[in-house]
C-alpha cells in the first residue's frame, strides 16, 4: 500500500514516516476518525513502512520481498483483529483469523468501507459482531511468539471501539507493556466507546475528514466523472470518500433510509388526533423492527444526520447543508421550519437512546414505536 494511493492527508503521512524515520515509533497507537477518511489504509501503509524499512516517506525502496507480500495482505508479522459474528461457516466462537480470506477481499474492493459494508460482505448484517474475548486470547497467543522476519510485529485492530469490556481487560496489560518490537494500531470511530485505560495507553492521531477538493480530484481521475458532477458528489459526501463512490454507483443505503424516514415524517405529522395515521406509525416501526440490528442502528444514525441538516438550513447555515432528498414532493426547505431550538436537543435524545437500547437488544418494536410517538409530538413542538 503506497502512501501516494491514499486520499489526501498529507501532514498524517508525514508525521507517520518522519517517526519511523526518526526512531520515535509509539508502541500503541489510535487512529480514530471515519472510516471514509482513510484510517484503515493509512494503518496498513504505516505498518509496512515499518515492518519493509522503507525510507524517504513512501512504501518502495525497502525490502522488496516484504513490499510484495503486503499487495497480498500476507506478510507474516501483520496481523488483524475485527469484529465478527457466528454466520453459516462458523457456528461458534468466531475470531478474525476464521474470516482472512473475506478481510483481504474487503479490502480490496471496499478500501473505505465501513463496518456495515463488513457485516454484510459476511452476511451477518442482522447481527452485532464484536471484538470479544476469545479474538483478545488470540491476540496475545500471537503476539507471544517471535517475529517471523526477526524485525517488528504489528497487530492492526480495526474498530476497537466494538471490543467488548472482557477482551479490552484482557488486552489492557499487553498494551501497556507489549513485547519487544510490538506494535498496536488502533483503529476506532467512536474513541469515546473504548477504555479510558485503553485510550490512556494510546498515542491518539486524529484523521479529520476528506476536503472536498480532494473527492473532486479522486472522483474525476478514477470515476471519470466531470468536474461539474464530481463537485456536486463531493459537497453530497461530506468529507467521506465512501459515501462519494456510493452516490457514483447508485448501491448505498442512503436512497432506502430516504424512503423510510420521510415516510415517517409525512405519518408523524398526520398522526396528532388521527388514529388511523397512528396505526401507520406502528406498522411503519415493525417494518423497520424486521430489519437487522446493525440496519436499525445505521437508519437511525441517518436519521441525526438528517435532523442536523435540517437545522442548519432553517437557521441559515446553507454552507453546511450537504444533504439532497430526492424524494418527489419533499423539499428540504419545507421541513427545515419544523426543526430548531426547542424540540433538536430532544429529537436527537430520542434517537440516541434509541440507538443505544437497540444495541443492547431491547425489543426493536417497542423502542421504534416509542420513539414515532415522541417524534409526533416533538414535530409539533412551537419554536
Amino acid at each position: 500500500m503506497l502512501f501516494s494511493e491514499i486520499l489526501g492527508l498529507p501532514f498524517i503521512k508525514k508525521h507517520l514516516t518522519q517517526s519511523v524515520d526518526g526512531g520515535r515509533i509509539a508502541h500503541a497507537q489510535l487512529f480514530t476518525g471515519a472510516h471514509g477518511s482513510g484510517t484503515l489504509l493509512m494503518a496498513i501503509a504505516y505498518a509496512q513502512y515499518v515492518l519493509c524499512q522503507n525510507t524517504e516517506g513512501e512504501n518502495t525502496g525497502g525490502n522488496a520481498s516484504c513490499n510484495l507480500k503486503f499487495n497480498h495482505l500476507s506478510h507474516p508479522d501483520l496481523h488483524f483483529a475485527y469484529p465478527v459474528a457466528t454466520n453459516d461457516k462458523i457456528k461458534k466462537h468466531p475470531v478474525s483469523d476464521n474470516f482472512a480470506v473475506e478481510w483481504r477481499a474487503f479490502i480490496q474492493q471496499h478500501p473505505y468501507g465501513s463496518l456495515f459494508d463488513w457485516y454484510q460482505s459476511l452476511g451477518i448484517e442482522n447481527k452485532q459482531g464484536q471484538i470479544g474475548v476469545d479474538e483478545a486470547l488470540n491476540v496475545v497467543k500471537k503476539l507471544s511468539l517471535k517475529s517471523y522476519e526477526g524485525g517488528y510485529k504489528v497487530m492492526l485492530i480495526w474498530m476497537a471501539d466494538k471490543m467488548n469490556t472482557s477482551a479490552a481487560n484482557k488486552l489492557l496489560k499487553l498494551i501497556e507493556e507489549p513485547p519487544e518490537k510490538t506494535i498496536f494500531i488502533l483503529i476506532a470511530e467512536d474513541e469515546e466507546q473504548l477504555l479510558q485505560t485503553i485510550r490512556s495507553r494510546c498515542q491518539v492521531l486524529h484523521f479529520p475528514p476528506l476536503s472536498e477538493q480532494v473527492i473532486i480530484e479522486a472522483l474525476q481521475l478514477q470515476e471519470k466523472l466531470p468536474e461539474s458532477d464530481a463537485r456536486k458528489i463531493a459537497h453530497q459526501a461530506n468529507g467521506d470518500y465512501h459515501k462519494a463512490l456510493q452516490l457514483v454507483h447508485h448501491d448505498g443505503s442512503d436512497e432506502q433510509f430516504e424512503n423510510w424516514f420521510i415516510q415517517w415524517i409525512r405519518t408523524a405529522f398526520r398522526a396528532k388526533g388521527n388514529k388511523a395515521a397512528v396505526n401507520e406509525l406502528i406498522s411503519w416501526s415493525e417494518t423497520i423492527a424486521g430489519t437487522g440490528r446493525e440496519t436499525q442502528k445505521q437508519f437511525l444514525a441517518y436519521c441525526l444526520d438528517f435532523f442536523r441538516q435540517a437545522m442548519l438550513l432553517n437557521y441559515g447555515a446553507s454552507d453546511l447543508v450537504f444533504l439532497e432528498p430526492q424524494t418527489a414532493g419533499f423539499k428540504l426547505e419545507k421541513f427545515a421550519p419544523f426543526v430548531h431550538g426547542a424540540n433538536i436537543m430532544d429529537i436527537s435524545t430520542e434517537l440516541q437512546d434509541a440507538i443505544y437500547h437497540i444495541e443492547r437488544n431491547g425489543n426493536a418494536k417497542i423502542i421504534l414505536t416509542d420513539l414515532s410517538i415522541k417524534l409526533t409530538r416533538l414535530l409539533h413542538k412551537k419554536g
